[in-house]
C-alpha cells in the first residue's frame, strides 16, 4: 500500500477549501462506509472539524451488519457527536437527518426576529455516497453521482429549502495510512481507485478476511464444500465452482478477484462489516 498514489493534487486542493469555508458552515455531516467506519473517517476531517456540531452518517448500511453498524452508531454518539444509520440509495435515514436539521436550525434561530440559514457542509473520502445522499435530501439530481471515486469536483452550495443550505465538497483521503488494514479495508470498499492496485492480490486479501470473519456467508455464496485453511486455496477452489479456468487447466485468478470483489461491494456475498 505504501507504494500507491493515492493523495493527489485535487485532494490537497479539497483540504484547503474545507478549511477556508469552516466558519460559514454550522453543521458538519461526516459520511462513513458503515462496513468500515474507522477505516473510511479521515482523521484530518475529524481534527478540521473539532469544534463543529457534527453529524456522523453511516451510509451503505444495507451492505453491512446491522448489528456491528447499530454498535458503531451508539459509540460514536457517546463521543459527543450525532450518528445516523443511513442508505442513502433507498432514502433509508433521510428523514431522520432532516428532522435532526431542522432542530439544529430552530436552535440557531432561537430568540431571532429573522430567521437565518442553517448551513451545513458535507464532507468524507471518496465513494461513501455523499452525492446521494445529497441528491437523496434535495429530491433531485442536484450532485453528480457514480460508483468510483473522484467524481465530485469543486464547491456547490445547494439549496434544501426551509432556510437550510448545504456545501458540497470532493471527496479527500490522507497522506499517510498508519494501519496498513486501513489502506485494504478501503481498497476493498473502492474508495482507492481499481486502477492503481494490484486486483490479484486485492482479491486474494479479501477471500482471506471473508474466509476468517464471515465463512458461511462465503462458502455458501460461491457454494463450497467447505472453508480450506489458506486464502490461494479458496480461491482456487471458488474459481472451480465458478469455472473461471484458462486453456491448460490454470485457474483465472484475476476473475476470480474482480468476481469476489464486486459481489462484495454489491453486497451479493450478504451483509458484512470489517470492522
Amino acid at each position: 500500500m505504501e507504494h500507491i498514489n493515492w493523495y493527489p493534487g485535487h485532494m490537497k486542493k479539497t483540504r484547503e477549501l474545507i478549511q477556508e469555508n469552516l466558519k460559514l458552515v454550522d453543521v458538519c455531516v461526516e459520511v462513513l462506509d458503515a462496513r468500515i467506519p474507522l477505516s473510511s473517517r479521515n482523521p484530518i476531517l475529524a481534527e478540521l472539524t473539532a469544534g463543529k456540531t457534527r453529524i456522523i452518517a453511516l451510509n451503505k448500511s444495507d451492505l453491512a451488519d446491522e448489528e456491528k453498524t447499530n454498535a458503531w452508531a451508539e459509540r460514536f454518539r457517546t463521543q459527543g457527536d450525532y450518528a445516523l444509520v443511513m442508505n442513502c440509495n433507498a432514502g433509508a435515514g433521510a428523514g431522520q437527518l432532516l428532522k435532526l436539521l431542522q432542530t439544529l436550525r430552530d436552535k440557531k434561530n432561537e430568540g431571532r426576529e429573522r430567521q437565518r440559514d442553517l448551513r451545513l457542509m458535507i464532507v468524507g473520502i471518496p465513494n461513501v455516497g455523499k452525492s446521494s445522499l445529497i441528491n437523496r435530501m434535495t429530491g433531485k439530481k442536484a450532485a453528480k453521482t457514480g460508483n468510483k471515486p473522484g467524481v465530485t469536483r469543486g464547491k456547490q452550495w445547494i439549496s434544501l429549502g426551509e432556510h437550510m443550505m448545504m456545501l458540497d465538497t470532493p471527496g479527500i483521503l490522507w497522506p499517510k495510512f498508519e494501519d496498513p488494514k486501513v489502506g485494504l479495508n478501503l481498497a476493498f470498499c473502492g474508495s482507492i481507485k481499481d486502477e492503481i492496485m494490484d486486483l490479484d492480490t486485492l482479491g486474494l486479501e479479501l477471500i482471506g478476511v471473508l474466509a476468517r470473519d464471515y465463512p458461511d456467508l462465503l462458502a455458501a455464496r460461491y457454494k463450497l464444500d467447505g472453508i480450506a485453511d489458506t486464502p490461494p486455496e479458496n480461491m482456487e477452489n471458488i474459481a472451480s465452482k465458478r469455472g473461471f479456468i484458462l486453456p491448460g487447466k490454470r485457474i483465472d485468478y484475476t476473475r476470480t478477484a474482480r468476481t469476489v470483489i464486486d459481489e462484495f461491494r454489491e453486497g451479493t456475498i450478504g451483509r458484512i462489516s470489517l470492522e
